[in-house]
């Protein structure tokens, strides 16, 4: 077996891990890790279990989950390497933007020390994903921001630094109303129902007629003013 390929799952658990926590800054529980994975519940346990006895994850008194400085940077590894993957199939090889994810897991495996300073040569060391999230070693990793559109009142106006990359249907409406980095957008309202956001319907740059989120939609997005 190529030397860079360890554990496929334990990978997935930590990178899931990483993304959860350095990406999106939720509090990591099992619960989340396995809705993310789409696994049972005892088998994230499992998992777990064994990245904690590997020294990979801490879990504290209450169930909370981080990454060792080891798991940390194992995780950083394979994101950076997905997210080469990701840049190489969308601007090199032409494939749609909303299918890079499920490809660039596929290949993230595949790529060893010998292979990786040649895709960033070849794609002119990339910082970002097509995304919008930072490349982990590149050489501009600025401090993400954690603001969601969800969380823009009327009448404000922001860019979309990054949208959610796992799901494919959230990204296909993405892409038919221009919801992508770099693109701006405007609250004209928000509706909420018990004080928590029900809709909210923005203008996109590009995009020429008035779009309506519902929370997942507008959750799953984050801006910089």
């Amino acid at each position: 077996m190529p030397k860079q390929v360890t554990n496929v799952a334990a990978d997935d658990a930590l990178t899931t891990i990483y993304r959860l926590s350095n990406d999106e800054g939720e509090e990591v529980i099992a619960a989340r890790v396995a809705e993310r994975l789409d696994i049972r519940p005892a088998s994230v346990a499992g998992m777990l279990s064994r990245l904690s006895r590997d020294r990979l994850v801490d879990i504290d008194t209450k169930k909370r989950i981080t990454l060792t400085n080891k798991g940390f940077d194992r995780a950083r590894l394979v994101v950076r390497r997905h997210r080469l993957a990701e840049c190489m199939l969308v601007d090199v090889m032409g494939l749609d933007w909303v299918d890079a994810y499920q490809e660039a897991h596929l290949m993230e495996h595949a790529i060893s020390d010998v292979t990786e300073p040649l895709i960033v040569k070849l794609l002119g060391d990339p910082v970002i994903s097509p995304f919008g999230y930072p490349i982990p070693g590149s050489s501009s990793n600025d401090e993400l921001s954690m603001l969601r559109l969800s969380d823009l009142d009327e009448g404000q106006q922001g860019k979309i630094d990054r949208v959610f990359e796992e799901d494919e249907e959230l990204l296909r409406f993405y892409d038919e109303v221009n919801l992508k980095p770099s693109s701006i957008v405007n609250i004209v309202s928000v509706a909420r129902v018990r004080g928590e956001v029900d809709s909210v319907t923005i203008t996109v740059s590009g995009h020429t007629e008035p779009v309506l989120l519902g929370p997942k939609r507008a959750s799953n997005i984050w801006m910089v003013e």
